[in-house]
């Protein structure tokens, strides 16, 4: 079980990784990632938390919900796909623009209180470090996510609204297997990504999912389709 005490490197050894091989980069958008001053502490804003507060400024609670992202977050790190060193990189864009990357690495606190006090200590200080090593778990960096992907890449986004409904196992299993995809999923409550980058719209459920359960469709079938058990 991983500590929830701490953000520290995760268990994986040099020889579960194989940075050579083809692998997946996620981009988590319009995550709800806002911090402001309630009390005399800065925090994360939620609608549990934070209901009074928001209707006080005139904002909506149903949109503050950092907790899709927490579970979205803990779906891909979880899961063999990123075990197996699949996971080439991950990044979150929130609905302030802010770009963050986060290293596959990292072992998020599993709570959602210490996961919120968490980013908002990364949206003050803009990286968080490693506690056993000089590594940056997470960071702000420059936009546009664009900037930090391979050149060549397919970039799929997947969305509820996309005008065609595909099997992702075939999907997958279509592209080259030395080929690196790029998934694009919305970590918003509702609404849909609006992103100009993507090569292909799909819809992999003729339902409206979760960001995480979008998140385990896609790990689901890149293990199937090199193999990880």
């Amino acid at each position: 079980m991983a500590d929830d005490t701490a953000v520290q490197d995760a268990s994986v050894g040099q020889g579960d990784r194989d940075d050579d091989k083809s692998g997946v980069i996620i981009v988590l958008e319009r995550a709800s990632l806002e911090t402001a001053k309630v009390g005399k502490t800065y925090q994360l804003l939620n609608c549990d938390d934070h209901a009074n507060f928001l209707r006080k400024h005139k904002r909506d609670p149903a949109l503050y919900r950092p907790d899709i992202l927490h579970q979205a977050l803990l779906a891909i790190l979880d899961s063999p796909l990123n075990k197996a060193g699949r996971l080439k990189a991950l990044y979150v864009k929130t609905e302030n623009n802010v770009l963050i990357q986060v290293n596959p690495h990292i072992r998020l606190p599993r709570t959602f209180k210490r996961f919120c006090g968490l980013m908002a200590q990364l949206l003050q200080k803009l990286s968080i470090r490693a506690t056993n090593g000089p590594d940056k778990l997470l960071r702000v960096v420059k936009q546009p996510v664009t900037r930090h992907l391979p050149a060549g890449v397919r970039r799929i986004g997947l969305s509820y609204r996309a005008p065609k409904v595909v099997q992702l196992r075939d999907y997958v299993a279509a592209s080259g297997p030395e080929e690196t995809l790029v998934f694009v999923v919305g970590a918003m409550a509702h609404g849909k990504i609006e992103a100009d980058y993507i090569d292909d719209l799909v819809a992999v459920s003729e339902y409206p999912l979760s960001a995480a359960c979008c998140i385990g469709r896609i790990c689901n079938a890149l293990e199937q389709h090199w193999q990880i058990i």
